[in-house]
C-alpha cells in the first residue's frame, strides 16, 4: 500500500447488502470540493459549516438526481484522518451507494485501498499503531469480552503500557549518553545495580506480564474449537442444541443422524468458540456416514479441546474406550449424558474408567450440569490466567507478541552486557535495541511493508 499525501479517497464505509442507511466517506484535500460540485442541499447556502448535518439531493454530472442524502463536512484536523473528511448518508441500497461512490471518483478521487482511511489516521498521528489494530479487533469481535478488549486498547492500555516501559528505558538511555559525552567520570555517573534494578523492574517484569496475557488475548480475539465426540446416540446433538438454546440439530433415536460435522459460535464467558457437532463413530456405518466419521475424526485432532460424551444410561463398551483412547494428546473433558435416566451405580462405574480426566454428570435434554460445564470448558481453556475482568491490557496479536519476545530477549542481553563491564556506548546500543522493539509495537519504527500487512486486513471504507 502506497500513500498518497495529496491524494483524495473514497469508499463505501458500510457493509454490502441491503439496509436502511449506506454511507461514502471520502478523505484528501478535494473533500469539500467534491461535496460542492454533487450536493444540493434543500436550502442553498454558500458555506459549509463544519460537523453539521444538510439535508438535499446527490447529482450526477447530467443533474440527474442519485438519492436525497445527508452530507456532512468535517473540516481537518478535527476528523477520523486529520483530514478534511465529508460523509454521504444514503439509502442503503448497493445500486444507489456504487452510483454516488462512481460520481465522488469522477470528480477527482479515488477508491481507498483496505484500511486505508484509519492508515491516515495512524500516519497523521491521530492514533498509533495499537489503536489502529484495535479497530480491526473490535469490527471483528465475536464476544462481548472481545469488544471490550478491542475498546480498552482503542482507548490506549496498551500503548500506555508500552510507553511507560519506553520512558523507563529512556531515562537509562539519558544516564549513558552523559557517560558517553563525560568518559572520565563514567564510575560516578553510572550506577550498574541501580540500572539493574530499573531494567527489571520498569521494563522486564511489565514486558513479561504482557506476554503472560497474550494467550489470553489470542483466545479472545480468535477463539477455540470445541469437538463434541462419542459414540452414535449418546447425546452430542442435543448437547449442541443445549449450548445453542435451540434445535439446530436434528436428534432422533436413529443411529447415525448426523453424517456430517455441525459448526456454530458460542460464547464461554466471553471465550468464542466454535461448538463443532459430529457423526457419530463407529465400525458399522455406510459409505455416506464414514465420510462423515473420518471427519468427524479430523476434527478431533484438529480440536482445541474435545468433550468426550458417554451414555451413562447405557454399559460402558470396549467401542467407547477406543474412541476415547484415538482423541490423543489433545484437552478433553468427559462428560456422563442422561444422567438423568441413568442409576447411580452406573454412572460411578463409568467414572472409574476415566481416573485422569475431569468428568461431569449432564443430562443434554434437561439441560441440566450445563453451567458446570460450562465452567469446566472455561478453566481448561484458560489455564490458570487471571479473571479477564481483572486485565489492564494484554497483547492479543501475534506480531504483539513477537516484538516484546524481542524485546525481552534484548533485555537479557543488556543484563548481561551490564554485568561483564561492556563499555558504555556497548550498553546504550543494548538499550537502543530495546527501544527499537518498543517502537515497532506502537508504530514508531514499524516498516513500510509491516503496515502494509496489517492495514490490508482491514476492509475497504474502514
Amino acid at each position: 500500500m502506497v500513500h498518497h499525501n495529496n491524494d483524495t479517497i473514497a469508499a463505501i464505509a458500510t457493509p454490502p447488502g441491503v439496509g436502511g442507511i449506506g454511507i461514502i466517506r471520502i478523505s484528501g484535500p478535494r473533500s469539500l470540493t467534491i461535496l460542492q460540485t454533487l450536493f444540493r442541499p434543500f436550502r442553498p447556502h454558500e458555506t459549509f459549516p463544519s460537523h453539521r448535518l444538510y439535508y438535499g439531493t446527490v447529482n450526477s454530472h447530467d443533474n440527474t438526481v442519485l438519492d436525497e442524502v445527508l452530507a456532512v463536512y468535517m473540516r481537518a484536523p478535527h476528523t477520523y484522518t486529520r483530514e478534511d473528511v465529508v460523509e454521504l448518508q444514503s439509502h442503503g441500497s448497493f445500486l444507489v451507494l456504487n452510483s454516488i461512490l462512481s460520481e465522488v471518483l469522477n470528480c477527482g478521487a479515488r477508491l481507498a485501498e483496505p484500511g486505508e482511511f484509519t492508515k491516515r489516521a495512524f500516519l497523521t498521528g491521530r492514533i498509533d499503531l495499537t489503536r489502529a489494530e484495535a479497530v480491526i479487533d473490535l469490527l471483528q469481535a465475536r464476544t462481548d469480552t472481545g469488544v471490550q478488549l478491542a475498546v480498552g486498547q482503542m482507548q490506549g492500555q496498551l500503548y500506555h503500557r508500552i510507553e511507560e516501559v519506553r520512558n523507563g528505558l529512556v531515562n537509562i538511555m539519558a544516564v549513558l549518553e552523559v557517560a558517553i559525552d563525560f568518559p572520565e567520570d563514567d564510575v560516578e555517573l553510572i550506577d550498574t545495580v541501580e540500572i539493574l534494578r530499573q531494567i527489571e523492574q520498569s521494563v522486564e517484569i511489565p514486558l513479561v506480564r504482557l506476554v503472560e496475557m497474550a494467550d489470553q488475548g489470542k483466545l479472545i480475539r480468535e477463539g477455540v474449537n470445541i469437538v463434541i465426540a462419542g459414540l452414535p446416540n449418546v447425546g452430542k446433538s442435543s448437547l449442541l442444541n443445549a449450548f445453542l438454546q435451540e434445535d439446530r440439530a436434528l436428534v432422533t433415536p436413529v443411529p447415525g443422524t448426523t453424517r456430517d460435522t455441525i459448526e456454530e459460535m458460542i460464547s464461554i464467558k466471553g471465550i468464542p468458540a466454535r461448538i463443532v457437532d459430529t457423526a457419530g463413530i463407529r465400525s458399522d456405518a455406510g459409505s455416506v456416514e464414514e465420510l462423515g466419521i473420518e471427519r468427524a475424526r479430523r476434527k478431533m485432532r484438529e480440536a482445541d479441546l474435545v468433550i468426550f460424551l458417554v451414555d451413562a444410561s447405557a454399559s460402558l463398551t470396549e467401542a467407547d474406550m477406543e474412541l476415547y483412547r484415538s482423541i490423543g494428546n489433545v484437552k478433553r473433558i468427559v462428560a456422563l449424558n442422561k444422567i438423568d435416566i441413568a442409576g447411580e451405580d452406573n454412572a460411578a462405574s463409568m467414572k472409574a474408567a476415566f481416573p485422569d480426566v475431569q468428568i461431569l454428570e449432564i443430562s443434554a435434554k434437561n439441560h441440566t450440569g450445563l453451567s458446570d460445564l460450562q465452567e469446566t470448558i472455561y478453566n481448561r481453556i484458560m489455564g490458570e490466567a487471571p479473571p479477564l475482568s481483572e486485565r489492564e491490557a494484554c497483547a492479543p496479536n501475534v506480531r504483539h507478541l513477537a516484538v516484546l519476545n524481542q524485546a525481552i530477549s534484548g533485555c537479557a542481553r543488556l543484563r548481561e552486557a551490564l554485568s561483564v563491564g561492556l563499555t558504555v556506548d556497548l550498553i546504550a546500543v543494548e538499550v537502543q535495541s530495546v527501544l527499537d522493539c518498543l517502537g515497532d509495537v506502537v508504530g514508531l519504527t514499524t516498516t513500510e511493508d509491516v503496515l502494509d500487512k496489517i492495514f490490508s486486513e482491514f476492509c475497504i471504507g474502514k
